[in-house]
């Protein structure tokens, strides 16, 4: 079945974008080289890589409160920014099986550690979602819960604000682009820990934005993964 349908919807690679052989998997081999994971030393709270070791904190997250708890990422953003781009804007949803396959094998024993009572993919406004199709976010998020066995939830929190998106914005901007964006949808939520699903993570405004909702109703723990994070200073 799955030769049927790569036949007529043939899959391309997360990192070339050209057709990629039934044999070959999820990606090209010789793309592989290309991708650049996020290693030691990282921010303690946002995940970014640290130029030298000894420090703790990114200057980010040194100078500014954070409403979530912790956060993670796969890939360093210069590496993976075009393949982002395509998966988000150009309709390559099959990068989902690639991308969560990734995030599975290489954060997922983390992400179980913290125990989520579900992943939550970060909600689009419903005027975004019918100009692009689909939400990127809940895209892999579908695929990640897969692998890891851990429900997914759309529900509870929605978009309630269409945005200018955050990176032709500066940090000012970016903070009242986001004010009231988001709202929980069902006042019975009785979770202890989530963690967000999102592509990439830059000031961590738009997670804040999130977490800070579901603070307010009483969840405990609120983590952030993302496909990408650029790098800490």
């Amino acid at each position: 079945m799955e030769g049927i349908i790569n036949l007529f919807f043939p899959r391309r690679c997360p990192v070339c974008d050209d057709v990629i052989k039934i044999s070959e998997g999820l990606i090209c081999r010789n793309c592989v080289p290309g991708i650049k994971y996020i290693t030691g030393p990282v921010c303690m709270k946002c995940g970014k890589m640290l130029p030298a070791e000894g420090a703790e904190y990114c200057h980010d997250c040194s100078v500014r409160h954070h409403n979530y708890d912790r956060g993670m990422a796969l890939y360093d953003y210069k590496s993976i920014a075009d393949s982002i781009y395509r998966f988000k804007y150009k309709g390559r949803q099959e990068y989902a099986d690639f991308y969560g396959a990734e995030i599975s094998r290489y954060l997922g024993p983390e992400i179980k550690r913290m125990k989520p009572d579900v992943l939550l993919p970060v909600p689009v406004h419903p005027k975004k979602l019918r100009d692009r199709g689909y939400n990127q976010a809940e895209v892999l998020t579908k695929v990640l819960s897969r692998h890891l066995q851990i429900p997914m939830e759309t529900k509870l929190i929605i978009r309630q604000k269409v945005t200018v998106p955050q990176k032709e914005l500066n940090e000012r901007e970016r903070q009242n682009n986001l004010k009231k964006a988001f709202k929980i949808a069902q006042n019975d939520v009785k979770l202890n820990t989530i963690v967000i699903i999102d592509d990439i993570y830059t000031t961590g405004i738009k997670i804040d934005a999130i977490a800070e909702e579901f603070k307010k109703i009483g969840v405990g723990k609120v983590y952030f993964t993302t496909l990408a994070i650029g790098r800490g200073i």
